[in-house]
């Protein structure tokens, strides 16, 4: 592909944060800056697009191409701020800027990132001590998560289960698998339609050191993400 001229960029940049302005006029807490770079990014890979396609008017497709870009773009970051505060609603919580300093006093946190949406649920409140399935309490949590789902069809979830450093790696990891697929399988029979995904990450990947109980309290949670798309899927254990 052939490099598209500096102004060009420059110009799809500033459409992308015209487009991301006005992608709609619902108050949202941060909305705009999540929605400016989805809107951002749109408009960079539609310029580009759009000069690849246009022979002879580079410069007019890929203006043409950052327009469109940015209006997906600003669409799909529209989205992640609006889906994280409809979850905050159905758990009767607020979406959390800090996961580590939300964990000490919830026991749902719901954060946002650039390409998806977190909730933690803390393993104190979800299941007993080395029992996989979750309880009515957690049961009763995960069943509002429902219609939020059906509300973003497209949206692939990833169920992680996680564990403090006690006992052996291949026991928490059996034991963070069976809780993550535990949830998953409750999401599936609650009618969830969306592509689930399910792990356990062990103890491999702590929220705080685990050298306190109440932080090993805050390290055995199990969370879902709430992805886009497939290019936005991370490795949750890293």
């Amino acid at each position: 592909m052939k490099n598209i001229p500096i102004k060009v960029i420059a110009l799809s940049i500033a459409a992308a944060l015209t487009v991301g302005g006005c992608a709609s006029k619902e108050p949202m807490p941060n909305r705009g800056q999540k929605t400016g770079q989805g809107a951002v990014i749109g408009a960079l890979a539609g310029a580009a697009l759009g000069a690849a396609v246009s022979k002879g008017h580079r410069g007019k497709g890929a203006l043409i191409g950052a327009a469109a870009g940015a209006a997906v773009g600003g669409l799909i970051g529209y989205n992640l701020d609006k889906q994280a505060q409809e979850v905050a609603d159905s758990m009767n919580t607020t979406v959390s800027q800090d996961e580590k300093e939300a964990a000490k006093t919830q026991d749902i946190i719901v954060t946002k990132q650039d390409k998806y949406v977190k909730i933690t649920f803390k393993s104190a409140m979800m299941f007993e001590t080395d029992a996989a399935d979750p309880t009515p309490a957690a049961r009763e949590k995960i069943t509002r998560l429902v219609d939020v789902l059906k509300n973003y069809p497209s949206t692939i979830v990833q169920v992680v289960g996680h564990t403090d450093s006690r006992g052996s790696y291949d026991y928490n990891l059996k034991l963070s698998q069976k809780r993550a697929f535990s949830v998953a399988n409750l999401l599936k029979s609650l009618g969830v339609a969306n592509p689930i995904y399910a792990r356990g990450c062990s103890f491999s990947k702590p929220l705080v050191p685990n050298d306190t109980p109440t932080n090993m309290a805050l390290n055995r949670r199990v969370e879902i993400y709430l992805y886009p798309n497939e290019a936005s899927v991370i490795d949750a254990c890293l």
